[in-house]
């Protein structure tokens, strides 16, 4: 049973209680990214995200992490383009600390200048880290292959140039745009006590309320594409059809033909190009999905002089999903796929907080696993087949980095 609790500032509190399980999970989602900052703070959210591991009023970064190390309990962060979440797991008895240690970083941290500094050489690296590694940076290359100069199409890391300029000025300002009541959601499950629930409320019922509201345009998806030169063994390619946004009512029709697109070792992509041709070692798909929009991306890396071969096995291996379709048994195979992948995943405390705070902070609403199941037993082979044909018939977006910079031509029009 999830409990949902809504402060007088906006803040909303997720509580899913778990008694059987002796482990709490507890999350501060924030209702923001790279896809809500202008392009000269591009990368300010991951940025914000880092330096409040850097220190509080009361604690060194030091402190904050030998306050999990020492209980056995595990504290992290990610930023994605539209949330930004500051998480912990530990056991129920501990669960206080973790609640006292994230609430002093969301209100606290001070953003002294020498960790400023610190900190932005670290992501600096962490910048460099992913320019190196080709089959990380050819995805940000997608985005802007699809997304152009709209925000999606940023890079969550942001730049060297704009990382130079994040002060304690620019950061407090940001937090005072998106840092408040309407913008951050507390998800928490486990062994939960009122005493813990009671505490959240007390304490977050001091964030400011909002006042600022971002104006979303959406996106136009384009089909446009982007090389780079690299030193590279491989040639690393990706394409990139329009998807479905958030909430969408055939987002289950998408998972399933994802799935068998590319999404699975049985899926078409990984059985025909690794297993039957050996063109590629890492063969897959994924979808991804936004506020207003949504992508569904192949990747595959190949020897250059295979790259021809790759993108013709590619375009026929899509090409014969859109004409043709999936079968029935392909179909029956995706939704138990689905289902087992689904149970298995809210065995976690992990799990279910992440699952209830990005779905109040994206959609406002919780379906029980009896409506979730419900959905993907009512997946239809005509649902899926039309999704097919409507997405994969699209002009793709692609990217591709190589020791050359060359445009095959197997993607020349």
């Amino acid at each position: 049973m999830i409990q949902k609790i809504e402060l007088d500032n906006g803040v909303r509190i997720m509580a899913e209680a778990i008694p059987t399980v002796r482990s709490v999970s507890i999350g501060v989602w924030i209702g923001t990214g790279s896809r809500y900052e202008e392009v000269h703070e591009n990368g300010i959210s991951h940025f914000l995200e880092h330096m409040f591991f850097k220190g509080t009023k009361k604690r060194s970064a030091a402190d904050i992490a030998e306050a999990f190390d020492k209980i056995g309990g595990q504290v992290n962060a990610f930023t994605s383009k539209e949330y930004t979440c500051y998480y912990a797991k530990v056991l129920d008895e501990h669960a206080p600390i973790a609640v006292d240690v994230l609430s002093d970083m969301f209100f606290n941290s001070e953003f002294e200048a020498k960790e400023l500094q610190k900190e932005r050489n670290v992501v600096l690296e962490e910048i460099k880290m992913v320019d190196d590694t080709p089959d990380d940076i050819v995805h940000d290359l997608l985005s802007k292959a699809a997304y152009g100069e709209h925000s999606l199409g940023y890079p969550i890391l942001g730049t060297q140039d704009t990382l130079k300029t994040f002060d304690e000025k620019a950061l407090r300002s940001y937090m005072d745009r998106y840092y408040t009541g309407d913008h951050v959601v507390i998800s928490i499950a486990g062994n939960i006590t009122d005493e813990v629930i009671q505490s959240i409320k007390d304490i977050f019922k001091e964030v400011k309320p909002t006042t600022y509201q971002y104006e979303a345009s959406a996106p136009r998806f384009q089909s446009e594409l982007i090389t780079r030169k690299k030193e590279t063994e491989q040639a690393h390619l990706c394409l990139a059809y329009p998807g479905l946004e958030i909430g969408n009512k055939d987002v289950y029709s998408l998972i399933l033909l994802n799935n068998l697109l590319g999404g699975s070792m049985s899926s078409r992509l990984f059985q025909e190009i690794r297993e039957k041709r050996g063109l590629c070692y890492s063969v897959f798909s994924y979808h991804s999905s936004y506020q207003d929009s949504g992508m569904l991306t192949v990747y595959a890396g190949t020897a250059l002089e295979q790259l021809d071969e790759l993108v013709v096995a590619l375009n026929q291996t899509t090409s014969r999903l859109c004409e043709a379709g999936m079968n029935e048994k392909e179909l029956q195979n995706g939704k138990e796929q689905l289902k087992g992948s689904l149970m298995l995943s809210l065995e976690s405390t992990n799990s279910r907080m992440s699952r209830n705070g990005k779905n109040e902070l994206m959609l406002k609403r919780h379906r029980t696993l009896d409506d979730i199941l419900a959905e993907i037993n009512n997946v239809t082979l005509e649902n899926v087949n039309r999704l097919a044909q409507t997405l994969l018939s699209t002009e793709p977006a692609i990217s591709l980095i190589s020791s050359t910079g060359e445009v095959p031509k197997s993607l020349r029009a």
